[in-house]
């Protein structure tokens, strides 16, 4: 039995079930990992704005939490993405 059955029993759409699945693939042992959503998308063949959608419906049920990540001129990098086990 897979690691990410769950996934499949929960009422996710498609897109968050994408997007879940390729972060959890990337993610570090820490569960974190900082794909920007222009790579994701590019990725799994879905447009920016459908990941996007795809990440709050992850923050809302609680699977995903992401932080700004900001460069050292204080100009914004991409979120760092931390997967709740």
């Amino acid at each position: 039995m897979s690691k990410l059955t769950f996934l499949y029993q929960m009422d996710l759409s498609h897109r968050a079930v994408a997007v879940y699945t390729y972060l959890y693939d990337r993610a570090n042992k820490n569960g974190e990992c900082w794909p920007s959503v222009k790579t994701i998308a590019g990725d799994i063949k879905l447009s920016p704005a459908t990941v996007r959608r795809a990440i709050k419906d992850l923050k809302r049920t609680g699977l995903i939490k992401t932080k700004q990540r900001y460069r050292e001129q204080g100009g914004k990098s991409s979120l760092l993405f931390k997967i709740e086990l």
